[in-house]
């Protein structure tokens, strides 16, 4: 009786398991964010500006301790992956911690900021449950890997590579 129980748990599990999205919602999509420059935009604009090439979208914030901590990590699938495009999204409570994170960490790639961190409509909307945060788009924006908390997340390297 334990081993049905355990087989129909388990069947319930795996039949249950979110299916991992491929593409952004709407409110996601309008998401309102501002670049390192000063100027608004909406994600759909961020997303339309890597038009191209693979994107990995890392979303942190300065203050985030394991985003610290996975800095070298992503510094070496930058390394490892130079011609794919690199996007941070900042939930720091303010811009000021923002800039001075990004210079503190050396951290290179297109930079973007949110407003209101965790309760944005953008965090909301992503169904976000920790950080670092890792999304990988394709060429035409369409999501290949929508949650992942580490750069080395092989599905990432796998991405990359082929």
């Amino acid at each position: 009786m334990k081993k049905i129980t355990l087989i129909l748990v388990s069947f319930l599990f795996f039949a249950c398991k979110a299916q991992e999205k491929t593409a952004f919602s709407k409110e996601v999509l309008a998401a309102p964010m501002v670049s390192l420059s000063g100027d608004d935009l909406t994600f759909q604009q961020l997303i339309d500006n890597q038009q191209g090439k693979i994107t990995v979208i890392e979303v942190w914030a300065s203050w985030c301790s394991d985003c610290i901590k996975g800095l070298p990590k992503l510094k070496k699938l930058q390394e490892k992956h130079p011609n794919a495009n690199y996007v941070f999204i900042s939930l720091d409570k303010n811009q000021t911690d923002w800039k001075k994170g990004i210079n503190r960490f050396s951290i290179k790639g297109d930079h973007y900021y949110v407003e209101g961190g965790w309760k944005s409509i953008f965090a909301k909307n992503i169904d976000l449950d920790w950080i670092p945060r890792y999304i990988v788009i394709d060429e035409t924006g369409k999501v290949l890997i929508y949650r992942a908390i580490e750069a080395d997340d092989s599905r990432i390297t796998n991405v990359l590579e082929n």
